[in-house]
């Protein structure tokens, strides 16, 4: 075999080569860590009915978790500080393996439309078998987290890990308490992770091997047979979204931050619209890059971390976010890593195109203190548009605010998913609907009363084609360049003053020019070699809107209604 042969086993499978080469063994008695109990939990787990003779480390902090990974063979730290993870077959969400007990309690709460049902009976069984393979275990990670940064609204959660890297990542995402808030700590919720745990769908009343079930009346969540950690996180969001409606709170799958006029902006997105990568913006201050409630008072980070998309990240263009690629505490799930120089390459794609790195909120230099700010001055919908129809800024009404936020639309080009080979559109109403158990009128209603309250401006910003659809030679995307100068206008107030034109199928305000960007852009029907082509592309996504918005025309006003576009 050749070095060349080498180098490349090395980098396809890198965990394998670790294990193999002798360099590192990390169950050797050469690296044995003999690592004291931390100080037992103020609330046990026996008093949770949880027994069990394992080792429980509790609430370890960084750099034990990762002598503790780096132990057990769980990955690979590479040159510049990183604990670099597979995840193995799931290297995102398994959307149709999640489940909401259905009970008393959620039969007339939960939108059982977009929520699979698991029974009492079925969660009893899957719970059992959860807590007898928790008696099995040899060692276990117990962090206690707060969700939530504002402390009058958030929710106090337990998380059971059989992994030391889930334990650390769950603890970087969440909001870590202090010794003092330690102290007496009795949790609200449990989340117990246990990727070796393999479901059955007969007993278990699930879908495959694979299961994520929630159940509200017990306040407990079970994980088993993925290590994907993104599950946790959005379990938690999960629990918000359901809990801070009741008190008039606005829960958000959306990043945030502060100018220096004290004025707060919210970014809404999909996954690969640029949510984390435009809220991190070094002239502004960071609240939080992925999920937040909106409250009387002020808008506050569910989350003390980070959880960004890494794949071909550009230290020119994401300066902030690329240099948690080079920090001590980092997690890198699902990047390749070279076993011998433990350098990474955040280009390649091999082991998923949804490699992730999670990272405390303070690594980004500008983060808020307390992981909250004011209430928000302006409301920004991203989306990527992939049909090169929607022009790159727009100024939308309060009832094309709703529209849009229960629409929450991009669309997704081959490279992003398996078997995408043509635009495909996307609605996931209020850019969240997975991770949303109430009926999406319950958050829009929420939305629209807030937006009215604050008098919030609100805008939609295309981070996706222009020219074309995605798919055609020579498409390429929004330059970043443009986007964050078309923000910064909007953000500053200086955009409110340009000359708009009314687009013929939105029905929204596009700004004729802007200072520093091109005009071309603004004009995306212009951008087209083929104008007639635009036109028949965009009457087709006008369609996909139409369609799509039928499901909420029963519980929304005219306004709203009459806020839907129309081909021209």
């Amino acid at each position: 075999m050749t070095e060349s042969d080498r180098s490349t086993m090395r980098r396809s499978n890198p965990l394998h080569s670790y294990a193999d080469s002798g360099a590192i063994r990390c169950r050797s008695t050469r690296f044995q860590m003999e690592t004291a109990l931390t100080a037992s939990l103020s609330y046990p787990l026996e008093k949770q009915g949880i027994s069990t003779s394992a080792t429980i480390f509790a609430n370890l902090g960084t750099p034990a978790l990762v002598e503790h990974a780096v132990k057990n063979g769980e990955g690979l730290l590479a040159k510049d500080g990183p604990f670099v993870v597979e995840t193995g077959k799931h290297t995102g969400r398994s959307a149709k393996d999640k489940f909401i007990v259905r009970d008393e309690e959620t039969e007339n709460t939960v939108w059982w439309d977009n929520s699979a049902a698991m029974t009492p009976e079925h969660f009893a069984a899957l719970k059992a078998d959860f807590y007898a393979a928790l008696g099995q275990k040899d060692t276990l990670y117990v962090a206690d987290l707060f969700g939530g940064s504002q402390p009058e609204h958030r929710v106090k959660v337990r998380v059971i890990n059989e992994l030391a890297w889930h334990n650390l990542f769950i603890r970087t995402l969440l909001v870590r308490p202090s010794e003092e808030e330690l102290n007496g700590l009795v949790p609200d919720y449990t989340i117990i992770d246990l990727p070796s745990f393999r479901a059955d769908p007969e007993r278990h009343g699930c879908r495959t091997e694979t299961v994520i079930a929630v159940n509200y009346t017990e306040r407990l969540i079970l994980i088993g047979g993925t290590k994907y950690a993104g599950e946790m996180k959005k379990s938690v969001f999960g629990i918000l979204n359901y809990l801070l409606p009741v008190k008039g709170i606005m829960p958000m799958h959306c990043s945030a931050n502060i100018g220096p006029d004290n004025k707060t902006a919210i970014f809404f997105g999909l996954s690969g619209t640029g949510k984390t990568t435009l809220s991190a913006d070094a002239s502004r201050t960071l609240i939080g890059d992925d999920e937040h409630g909106w409250s009387d008072t002020a808008v506050f980070n569910f989350e003390g971390g980070c959880y960004a998309k890494m794949i071909r990240l550009s230290a020119e263009a994401e300066p902030e976010i690329f240099a948690t690629t080079k920090r001590f505490g980092t997690v890198l799930e699902n990047v390749v890593i070279d076993a011998e120089t433990r350098e990474i390459d955040l280009d390649d794609n091999s082991l998923a195109e949804n490699s992730r790195g999670s990272y405390p909120i303070d690594f980004i230099p500008n983060a808020s203190k307390d992981n909250l700010g004011p209430v928000p001055a302006n409301l920004i919908f991203l989306t990527a548009d992939a049909y090169g129809v929607l022009p790159p800024i727009a100024r939308l009404t309060p009832d094309q605010a709703m529209y849009h936020f229960l629409s929450g639309y991009t669309a997704r080009v081959a490279g992003t998913e398996i078997g995408v080979t043509e635009p495909e559109a996307t609605f996931s109403t209020c850019f969240g609907a997975p991770f949303m158990p109430r009926h999406p009128s319950v958050y829009g209603n929420l939305l629209k009363e807030r937006i009215a309250k604050g008098n919030v401006k609100c805008w939609l910003v295309n981070t996706g084609w222009s020219g074309g659809k995605a798919t055609m030679p020579g498409i390429k995307r929004m330059p970043i360049k443009a986007t964050r100068a078309l923000l910064n206008a909007a953000l500053d107030g200086s955009l409110n003053s340009a000359d708009f034109r009314k687009d013929p199928n939105f029905g929204f305000e596009v700004p004729v020019a802007v200072p520093g960007v091109d005009t071309a852009l603004l004009d995306p029907r212009g951008a087209w070699a083929d104008a007639a082509e635009y036109d028949k592309t965009a009457a087709e996504l006008v369609g996909k809107f139409v369609a799509n918005f039928a499901q909420f025309a029963d519980h929304v006003d005219q306004g709203v209604r009459d806020a839907a576009p129309k081909a021209a």
